[in-house]
């Protein structure tokens, strides 16, 4: 194998090193969650290797794209893709221990970012808003996570704005939807089945969270199709445990987890080796989505929720000074509306 030089960021495949990227490609499909598709795909592999139907693909890149399509049309999985690196790749155990510098090179990094809480604030008409990039692990996160929860343990209804969020760790999930039910009896959330290890992990809501937790006061999740993975579990969470409604669109598709696999010194490949299924619909999100409760753009997800929040309070019968509060930021939250929805049109019309 050389490194084309036309392009250092390709590099030209010969025939034997086709060969062993493809062949290990078709080993390692023994890990995928679903073995009868892991099967067709392999069955496919090696009826186009001895067909010579991959003989056109001479560049690195070339071949990574053509399998990551071939991989997603036999199998519908848009998480299973071939990676093409033009530098060679480490050689890592995937059961090695994580190495407590990285460790801290990851926290530090997460830190930075405020472990991706990107924002906490109390809107008008006291209505909670917390805005997740993503769900960083608990020994991260979990400190955070705890004071945005106090920071809007006052206010009457709580807005997650999940439009941004490309997922996490399931574990921050089941923390933060642990603040919204009761400690007893625990909620079953979801299950993590694991081909490699035929072993399923459970996921259950804690006992115990630092804080109040936040009870019998609505809830809503704001999504997008970039709303992704952990992200979308809890949004599916809250549906289907009728707990909060889900406002926006319908999120990417990604309930699968999995890891990456090195075939070769310039390519490995991604795939799901476990599966989530809910306990209570038996099922999940992926490739689907999550479907919102209420179906509306990403640009006007935040003030639909904001003002369902405001009508669902004054119907419940809010008095004093919590009703006049609420009928001043009813309409200035109908204008702001009104506006992005103009906005949008206008937008739609600019590019016609």
């Amino acid at each position: 194998m050389a490194v084309s030089a036309s392009d250092s960021q390709d590099i030209f495949l010969d025939a034997a090193s086709l060969d062993a990227v493809l062949g290990a490609l078709v080993t390692q499909l023994d890990a995928y969650v679903f073995p009868a598709v892991a099967e067709k795909i392999q069955a496919d592999i090696e009826q186009r290797l001895e067909a010579g139907g991959y003989g056109d693909i001479k560049g690195g890149q070339q071949l990574a794209d053509t399998l990551t399509a071939q991989l997603q049309e036999m199998s519908g999985d848009r998480n299973l893709r071939l990676h093409f690196s033009p530098v060679p790749l480490p050689h890592i155990e995937p059961e090695a221990a994580p190495d407590p510098a990285e460790l801290e090179r990851q926290y530090q990094a997460s830190r930075r970012r405020n472990f991706d809480l990107n924002k906490v604030e109390r809107l008008a008409g006291n209505i909670g808003y917390i805005q997740l990039f993503s769900f960083e692990p608990p020994e991260f996160a979990g400190d955070a996570l705890a004071a945005a929860m106090t920071l809007v343990t006052h206010t009457a209804a709580l807005i997650f704005d999940l439009r941004h969020s490309q997922g996490g760790s399931p574990a921050t999930v089941a923390l933060l939807c642990s603040y919204l039910f009761p400690a007893h009896p625990p909620i079953h959330l979801n299950d993590l089945y694991w081909s490699e290890t035929d072993e399923t992990h459970q996921w259950w809501t804690v006992p115990y969270v630092p804080g109040q937790r936040y009870l019998n006061k609505p809830v809503f999740a704001l999504t997008s199709p970039e709303t992704f993975s952990a992200a979308e579990e809890f949004a599916y969470n809250l549906q289907v445990l009728k707990r909060g409604a889900v406002v926006g669109e319908t999120t990417r598709g990604g309930a699968n987890p999995g890891r990456g696999f090195r075939l070769h010194d310039h390519f490995w490949v991604f795939m799901p080796t476990g599966q989530a299924i809910n306990p209570v619909t038996g099922k999940n999100w992926d490739t689907t989505g999550v479907l919102p409760t209420v179906k509306v753009p990403t640009e006007t997800a935040l003030d639909t929720a904001h003002l369902m929040a405001l009508n669902h309070l004054l119907e419940s019968g809010a008095e004093g000074v919590a009703r006049r509060e609420l009928e001043e930021a009813l309409p200035r939250v109908e204008r702001s509306l009104q506006q992005r929805r103009q906005d949008l049109i206008a937008n739609l019309g600019g590019s016609q």
